[in-house]
């Protein structure tokens, strides 16, 4: 009953524009995150450039010798996993001071609310996490470089493809809560119009859920999480008591959009394709350096090192591809609720809303855009929901 009193005051006040104030803290706040993402990735080609340069990854190859288990020729998964955890602790000790500073700057700029604390802890969860996953694909990658080199690239893709698939599917339920406690929304005007919004875009939902944001952030997000039987409509509860139902209504039509287009299928296999020529990029190199004999084999541990830099080096190519791509599927996702809620206010309302929260800067330098933003601008999307009402004279 007050979610239902509160959603109405929402839907009484005026619809929000841009504030100048956030506007000028955004800009001043994606000033700093742009300088710590090149910071980051000054870190990590350094640290590469290191342990190629001083021949570190040889001699951490002689550091994990002694795990000499080899149950297929060529494969030595203890060595593996060793070299591997130790790469990854190295490197997350030298960068947890920068990650701290990240931290410490959301909460300067009132987005982050966990203490020192509960941060660290966030942070091990998901180091731990990636520490697993991650070191089970580099296992298997060394497993195809031992039994099959000149092919090991596209197995691996293939694999990775398959894993993307299950992950999209048991994410909701595996991952996210182990960062984010989820309860069912109760029913009411909001609940029912959601679901009816899913019946229309012919969306099977397992229910509607609030996401304990607040526990962490300000900033407010929703979404379609999952596939097949774990398909959810998630709602931050930071967005819950801040936007009128329209709203709400419009932004989950955005995600409704994706999945009416298939979005997810196309980006999971537009990353697989990337990923395949990732892989073969650092095929070609591979087969080149340890034909120069600078290492034993393909499957020799001590490559790890050149692996990151060469799949590093074609990511940070292909990014303004990828973020053109998913750019593209924004907007088309944005014409879809437009389109089939034809609310343009409440669509511009809450793009100003989630702007004013979250701190996101309206208008970005437009090279900064095209290489590192994968959705349209606050800016754009407006003028896109403006075009649109001209277009169908419904302003």
């Amino acid at each position: 009953m007050d979610m239902e009193i509160q959603q109405e005051q929402v839907a009484q006040e005026q619809p929000a524009q841009l504030n100048e104030e956030r506007q000028q803290q955004a800009r001043a706040y994606a000033r700093v995150r742009l300088r710590l993402s090149l910071v980051s990735m000054g870190i990590a080609a350094l640290c590469i450039a290191v342990v190629l340069g001083a021949r570190l990854d040889v001699w951490l190859r002689t550091v994990v010798a002694p795990l000499a288990w080899q149950p297929v020729h060529g494969w030595y998964p203890l060595q593996i996993l060793l070299y591997f955890v130790l790469l990854m602790l190295a490197y997350q000790i030298i960068t947890l001071p920068l990650a701290y500073y990240g931290f410490t700057l959301s909460r300067r700029y009132g987005l982050s609310t966990m203490s020192p604390l509960t941060w660290f802890v966030d942070l091990a969860k998901g180091f731990g996490l990636s520490l697993v996953l991650e070191a089970c694909a580099f296992e298997l990658i060394y497993l195809l470089l031992a039994v099959q080199p000149q092919t090991w690239w596209l197995w691996v893709a293939l694999v990775m493809l398959f894993f993307s698939v299950v992950m999209a599917n048991l994410a909701p339920v595996l991952i996210f809560p182990i960062f984010y406690k989820f309860k069912p929304l109760p029913d009411g005007e909001l609940t029912q119009r959601l679901v009816a919004l899913a019946e229309r875009a012919n969306t099977r939902i397992r229910g509607v859920f609030t996401m304990e944001m607040s526990s962490k952030t300000t900033a407010a997000n929703a979404a379609l999480m999952g596939l097949g039987n774990t398909r959810r409509v998630v709602l931050g509860d930071t967005m819950i008591d801040r936007y009128s139902v329209d709203e709400i209504e419009v932004v989950l039509a955005h995600e409704l959009g994706h999945h009416v287009h298939r979005d997810i299928w196309k980006l999971i296999l537009s990353q697989t394709i990337l990923t395949l020529g990732s892989l073969y990029f650092a095929n070609l190199v591979l087969h080149w350096v340890v034909g120069l004999h600078a290492y034993l084999a393909l499957s020799d541990v001590a490559t790890m090192p050149l692996l990151f830099l060469l799949m590093g080096v074609f990511g940070l190519i292909v990014m303004p591809l990828g973020n053109s791509y998913t750019r593209m599927i924004e907007y088309q996702a944005d014409e879809y609720a437009l389109e089939s809620t034809r609310k343009v206010e409440a669509f511009k309302s809450a793009m100003s809303r989630l702007a004013n929260q979250n701190l996101a800067e309206a208008e970005p330098p437009q090279l900064v855009e095209i290489l590192f933003h994968d959705h349209p601008s606050i800016g754009k999307r407006l003028r896109h929901a403006d075009a649109f009402a001209q277009q169908h004279r419904l302003a």
